[in-house]
């Protein structure tokens, strides 16, 4: 019972999170929603026992995407010297564009019935993680220092002239 509370409590804040992004005209703000969104949907992760899919989520959307658009954003509004507003056009018809695709899925869950889940073989984070630590290590590092490299590189644009 606590994973369906968990479940539609994620949810409602996914949807609200999503539709404050696409409604709020405070581009900053609406990044900062759009992380509250991906935070909510790295929980629906969990709540499905996928613990490596949520700590991806967390660290590179809700932590690295985020963060690479707040330093476009402080980029362009020093380079362009005005605040940045962001205006939604078309929401009717992006609101019946999405009622469609909702229906759409809708009748393919309903369509396909109840999903039975397999049985687990094992743990296999472990194996995933040596994996990626493998062979993969030194570009997961070079990648780190790139975002370090950018994140000074906005800092120093962004600064206030003295």
């Amino acid at each position: 019972m606590t994973e369906t509370l968990g479940f539609w409590v994620a949810a409602v804040v996914l949807v609200a999170a999503s539709l404050a992004v696409v409604l709020t005209p405070n581009l900053f703000h609406a990044v900062l929603w759009l992380a509250a969104a991906l935070v909510a949907t790295g929980g629906v992760f969990l709540l499905l026992d996928s613990p490596f899919l949520f700590g991806v989520q967390l660290l590179l959307y809700a932590g690295g995407v985020v963060t690479i658009v707040v330093f476009a954003i402080m980029l362009t509004e020093r380079l362009v010297g005005e605040s940045i507003r962001q205006t939604s056009r078309f929401v009717f018809n992006g609101a019946v564009l999405a009622a469609a695709v909702f229906v759409g899925i809708l009748g393919f869950l309903l369509q396909a019935g109840a999903v039975t889940r397999p049985a687990a073989v094992g743990d296999q984070l472990g194996d995933l993680g040596r994996a990626l630590v493998g062979p993969f290590a030194a570009p997961l590092q070079l990648l780190g220092v790139l975002l370090v490299i950018a994140l000074l590189g906005a800092l120093y644009f962004a600064r206030a002239e003295d």
